[in-house]
């Protein structure tokens, strides 16, 4: 699905402000590892937080993997999550609480390590085996697609909802969701929509398969991966794939809503009463934005997509143009309501300049993500 560049070499300078590493037992204990004889493992260790990224974390996955990559007797790398998740994603609530304590230096350093080891990631010289057992969203589908192996398992619950959080698609989603057949990355960024594992293969999200009983084995002859074939799961997948391209294939959120609601009301077919449902949840400036950004995404390279993500991240967090991260994590997180109050509260006040706020560079004293794409070479 991903294409690699030749060429690329080792540089360890990611950006100029160097992520700090984790300073105690107990923040090293939600990153563990297992050792074989030429490979090692990473654990996500936070279980009871659905082994959810923090800071310290990124910034252990990235001092792991940078001596991983420098030493010649480690041939590849895996990643897994402890307990039912592989990873749900950032630590959304301790942003939430940083940003209400004023603390944003502390939110733009958690984005800036996590951003930076995902670049690592999706520019590392060995191969990266990643196994999506149990939930995998946001931030977790950015620390393991970019890699070379994504083995999902009956388990495995794929999603992007940030739209939901009044938030949008980020960590490098805007990149390999735009890269996905058709318009399905349109669907699943402005949807938050799950996939399973089956689902993953069929799209290419996933590049192997297994029970999830089957992982110890695969974990034991990592070289011979258990692997499903996806073309039954893509001849039932036909016509949901075909009623996903035509109806998110518009080139505005109204236009889309507009498609599914005529699908709907036509056949009263269940996917699209579904879909619509979900897309009226969403934070409708989340909804524009992260439509742009995936079309954006599509004719961008990694390093490009995860610069503008960074971007986007930080005027979403500075409350400059709307409160929805912060109310929508409110709702669906904090008082558990889930009746967020967005900021637009519909499509049509949702102006061009407040989307394009988003896209838009940051102030002289804010500078943009810095990666080392002269030593690293991006994905295309």
């Amino acid at each position: 699905m991903f294409k690699r560049k030749e060429g690329r070499t080792k540089n360890h300078n990611t950006c100029q402000d160097n992520p700090k590493p984790p300073n105690s037992r107990a923040e090293q204990g939600k990153v563990l590892v297992e050792g074989k004889a030429c490979s090692r493992t990473a654990i996500l260790n936070r279980p009871s937080a659905l082994n959810a990224l923090n800071t310290s974390m990124g910034a252990r996955l990235l001092k792991l993997y940078r001596s991983w990559e420098d030493n010649p007797d480690i041939g590849f790398v895996v990643m897994k999550g402890s307990g039912r998740a592989f990873c749900a994603g950032g630590d959304i609530v301790s942003l939430y609480h940083l940003i209400n304590q004023g603390k944003l230096e502390d939110c733009k350093e958690f984005f800036r390590t996590v951003y930076s080891f995902i670049y690592e990631l999706g520019t590392y010289l060995k191969p990266h085996v990643a196994i999506l057992d149990g939930i995998t969203m946001g931030g977790g589908a950015g620390v393991s697609i970019p890699g070379t192996f994504r083995v999902a398992t009956n388990k495995t619950a794929f999603a992007t909802p940030e739209t939901l959080i009044g938030f949008h698609p980020d960590a490098g989603a805007s990149f390999f969701l735009s890269h996905l057949p058709g318009h399905l990355g349109e669907y699943l960024a402005l949807s938050g929509e799950n996939l399973n594992g089956a689902e993953m293969i069929a799209c290419g999200l996933a590049t192997h398969y297994s029970y999830s009983e089957r992982l110890e084995l695969i974990e034991q002859q990592l070289g011979k991966l258990f692997t499903d074939d996806p073309s039954v799961i893509e001849a039932t997948l036909e016509k949901w794939i075909e009623t996903v391209d035509k109806c998110f294939s518009h080139d505005t959120v109204e236009e889309i809503f507009d498609a599914l609601e005529s699908e709907a009301s036509g056949t009263n077919d269940a996917f699209c009463n579904s879909t619509l449902r979900r897309l009226k949840e969403a934070s409708p400036l989340s909804l524009k934005v992260s439509l742009r950004s995936i079309r954006e995404g599509r004719f961008q390279t990694l390093d490009q997509c995860l610069v503008r993500e960074y971007r986007m991240s930080l005027q979403g967090i500075f409350k400059q143009i709307s409160t929805d991260f912060c109310e929508g994590v409110r709702a669906r997180m904090v008082d558990k309501d889930l009746a967020p109050k967005w900021n637009p509260p519909n499509l049509e006040q949702v102006s061009e300049d407040m989307v394009e706020h988003y896209f838009s560079p940051l102030s002289e004293l804010e500078p943009d993500l810095e990666l080392p794409t002269e030593k690293r070479e991006a994905f295309t």
